[in-house]
């Protein structure tokens, strides 16, 4: 039973990078659109004049960064959960550290893509 529990969880953590990974990307192929073709300008000022400048740059630092924030989660939580004593409060507030940033995270990416989605569609 706690194998299956255990492939259940490894499941869902893969599916939510993936899921973090698709939300850069939108974030990343809409930004282009939206710098290229609609008059919008990039708010990050380090990537500001990257967009601008080198696409495909701009194209391999955004997903790079999303799918090492991503794998980091993944690694993160393979770290934490080869702990022994899971009944330890230490072990309990790393753990739910770990899933607030990534919940807060995914939050943010949602709020970029929309905010994207709406210039492009305005």
């Amino acid at each position: 039973m706690e194998k299956e529990e255990g492939f259940i969880m490894q499941k869902t953590q893969l599916i939510t990078s993936l899921l973090l990974i698709l939300m850069g990307t939108i974030d990343c192929v809409t930004t282009i659109i939206g710098v290229g073709y609609s008059g919008a300008s990039e708010l990050n000022p380090v990537l500001a004049g990257i967009v601008s400048t080198n696409i495909g740059g701009f194209l391999i630092i955004k997903i790079a960064a999303t799918a090492i924030i991503a794998f980091t989660y993944l690694f993160a939580n393979r770290i934490i959960m080869k702990t022994e004593n899971k009944a330890t409060r230490s072990f309990k507030f790393s753990y739910r550290c770990i899933k607030v940033a990534y919940i807060g995270i995914l939050a943010f990416m949602v709020i970029v893509v929309a905010n994207n989605l709406i210039i492009l569609l305005a």
